[in-house]
């Protein structure tokens, strides 16, 4: 069985959360925050991400509107994950992402972490439940084609 790495990105203009999964684990982790400065990632920390996990594709969060509309995040997001493809020429896959910043900050909440350390975390955490859910697609979908 070939095993699949996956990057996840959350992205933000000021911080960007990371997190990684494999395909045989199903599982995705929360891993890193790369800093980004008037919306442009630092390119070298991400990279040296790509070259030390050497996903086979990236999954970036696509903030959308309750209503299903676009927004400047949507916009920034997608422009995000068009550079991720251009510059590393790996597949990206943007995946629904609302409600995870939510459900990140209760998780924290019901981990007890303290709210003025949420923030740190909060990125990365986010980053996972976008990679879970990719991961968790993707499962459902190989189970569907068995049926």
């Amino acid at each position: 069985m070939r095993v699949d790495t996956y990057l996840g990105f959350d992205f933000g203009k000021k911080h960007i959360g990371v997190a990684v999964g494999r395909s045989a684990s199903r599982l995705a982790q929360a891993l890193d925050t790369v800093t980004a400065r008037n919306e442009l990632p630092d390119w070298d920390h991400i990279t040296r991400l790509i070259d030390e996990w050497r996903p086979c594709a990236l999954v970036v969060g696509l903030p959308l509107n309750m209503d299903d509309s676009e927004n400047d995040m949507t916009r920034a997001a997608k422009k995000f994950g068009n550079r991720l493809r251009a510059r590393y020429n790996l597949p990206v896959h943007l995946v629904d992402e609302r409600l995870t910043s939510v459900a990140a900050k209760n998780t924290l909440v019901e981990a007890g972490v303290p709210a003025k350390r949420h923030k740190s975390k909060l990125d990365r955490l986010a980053a996972q439940t976008i990679l879970q859910a990719f991961l968790d697609e993707q499962r459902d979908a190989r189970h569907a084609s068995n049926d």
